[in-house]
């Protein structure tokens, strides 16, 4: 079965809502094809002690507020909940759960498929870099619901089904337990065990806390970590998103918003200072059977290893197209990548956080309405 809109947004997280709010008062037609099983985006997979008090501020999507709540309930409820709300109070055009499995060009024959494919993989990174869409362009969306046909794909796949792993030496010989954020279900399960917490994010600071509670914790990160004292204000944010804006317009790998803006000093952090809980190593050279060590002769015994080392964008299915340059990254131009003003990644480097997210949704949506339908005006309530 084979099905044609002008927009196809693929995710139905706080970037795919927000775009797909705005597509549709532009009067766009469009679908949004989401991958899970019900409404909430990443949220719903969150691990259950992550409270609203204890996550980054979730801002409203735009039309709908988000409503009160608890500081003390759990964010894969509440946030799934709203995201519900708000696809049935817009009655947005959701389809779930389906999976996109390749974005291609219509015009695309099965060779220069295969190309792409394999320039995705860095056989031949960068060789697609030049292809780029006509002005009349059309995609095929493959899924596993049938096919679909489109003028313009908006992605907000998002990164939580990426989750990063480094290599390092002994890892296939380790014999506890090693996991990432993905899998964390509770502090409870380490309780009386050894862990080792990789990274120097927020998530990897917010289960170590949780986990010292029950657990003989050790903390690991590559790089001292920055402690921001003073309050993150508005000025702070913009210097922080211009960092990853500046990495994606080159075609550099774009990090996070939050890596760049330091981990922020709560009460929290100041109590688990004073127990010496953040009291923080470099990183380990090696793994070994029954722990970590390092080449100066140190060595830390653990039960299990938690790779809070962070994420990489969902992209695997528009591998097809062929986006990514010589250094593996994909240079964008605002929400759209550069040469492609069709295809549009929103929570994605800049854009990767709730209020970021929303912005980049009404940002494609005013560019395709424009693009799509040049001779026709934007109603400036809609806009």
């Amino acid at each position: 079965m084979s099905r044609d809109v002008e927009v196809v947004v693929i995710g139905a997280g706080q970037a795919g809502l927000s775009a797909a709010h705005h597509l549709a008062r532009l009067g766009l037609d469009l679908v949004v094809l989401d991958a899970e099983e019900r409404a909430g985006g990443a949220w719903q997979h969150r691990w259950p002690s992550l409270t609203l008090a204890r996550t980054h501020h979730v801002h409203d999507l735009p039309g709908l507020p988000f409503p009160p709540a608890g500081d003390d309930v759990p964010a894969a409820d509440a946030v799934p909940a709203y995201f519900a709300d708000y696809e049935r109070h817009f009655a947005l055009p959701v389809h779930r759960p389906v999976r996109v499995r390749a974005v291609r060009r219509a015009s695309d024959d099965s060779r220069g498929e295969h190309r792409s494919e394999r320039c995705e993989r860095g056989a031949d990174r960068g060789a697609e870099s030049g292809r780029r869409a006509r002005p009349d362009e059309r995609f095929r969306v493959e899924t596993t619901d049938g096919q679909w046909t489109a003028s313009a794909v908006v992605n907000a796949t998002g990164t939580w089904t990426r989750p990063f792993v480094p290599r390092y030496p002994g890892q296939e010989v380790f014999r506890g337990r090693q996991l990432t954020p993905v899998d964390y279900r509770g502090a409870a399960e380490f309780a009386g065990q050894s862990v080792v917490v990789v990274g120097g994010g927020a998530s990897a600071v917010q289960l170590l806390g949780e986990i010292a509670e029950v657990a003989d914790t050790t903390w690991v990160t590559r790089r001292p970590p920055v402690w921001r004292e003073e309050p993150f204000g508005p000025d702070e944010g913009r210097a922080a998103v211009a960092l990853v804006e500046d990495a994606v317009r080159e075609g550099r790998s774009p990090g996070s918003v939050v890596g760049v803006t330091g981990l922020v000093v709560t009460p929290w952090v100041r109590e688990a200072r004073a127990r010496g809980v953040l009291d923080r190593l470099p990183v380990f050279d090696r793994l070994t059977p029954d722990g970590v060590a390092w080449d100066d002769g140190r060595f830390v015994r653990a039960d299990a290893v938690l790779w809070a080392t962070g994420f990489r964008a969902a992209l695997g299915h528009l591998a097809p197209l062929g986006l990514r340059g010589p250094g593996g990254g994909i240079r964008m131009e605002g929400t759209h990548v550069a040469g492609e003003p069709r295809v549009h990644l929103v929570g994605y480097g800049p854009s990767a956080s709730t209020v970021g997210a929303n912005r980049a949704g009404r940002g494609a949506a005013v560019a395709l309405r424009r693009l799509l339908h040049p001779d026709t005006a934007i109603p400036r309530s809609a806009a």
